[in-house]
């Protein structure tokens, strides 16, 4: 079986599902959504997996709820072993399908990657780094900042996502995010 890594899934595609074990012996699997709430991903139609080195359409049959995760199950998987097949594998969608988003609001892979920077009123503007990957603490998301070659060190910084508090700007066409942080901590 192939699996697909995340850093290698083509940008016009979004990860938003992961099937991760056998559910019985009729065929179903557990499903891991990404999407909030987890629910929303049966909206999703145009679903496709990695599999035996090539993209596949997915052919969801069926799919519930089931006590605090979601369950699948696929046409033409009617057994444990084949949907055995399947387990690992990452479900992803065309990122056209995702719902538009206000203007204020930004997909998380939408901030990966964007340079981090501050600006300090004795040593201009400063460079942390850029957006590895977010974190979901429940209080507010965080930005997981790494250095990098262009940054004022190479430290890793957990910034805040917090709106109009600590980050002041998201400017994607100039992929950037400008924050209220002291760079020394």
């Amino acid at each position: 079986m192939s699996v697909l890594s995340a850093d290698s899934v083509p940008d016009d595609l979004v990860v938003i599902g992961r099937l991760t074990g056998v559910y019985g012996v009729k065929g179903w699997l557990k499903l891991f959504s990404y999407t909030d709430p987890m629910e929303n991903f049966f909206g999703y139609q145009r679903c496709q997996i990695f599999r035996q080195g090539a993209w596949q359409q997915l052919a969801i049959a069926d799919g519930r709820q089931h006590g605090k995760g979601l369950v699948v199950k696929l046409r033409d998987v009617d057994d444990r072993d084949q949907a055995a097949a399947f387990v690992g594998c990452d479900i992803v969608v065309p990122a056209e399908d995702l719902p538009q988003l206000a203007a204020d609001d930004f997909y998380w892979r939408e901030l990966e990657g964007l340079q981090v920077v501050v600006d300090d009123p004795e040593r201009g503007r400063l460079i942390l780094g850029k957006v590895n990957h977010l974190l979901e603490t429940g209080a507010n998301d965080v930005l997981v900042v790494k250095g990098d070659d262009q940054s004022i060190d190479q430290r890793e910084r957990l910034i805040p996502y917090l709106p109009d508090q600590v980050v002041l700007k998201v400017d994607l066409p100039a992929q950037t995010i400008v924050v209220a942080w002291d760079p020394d901590f």
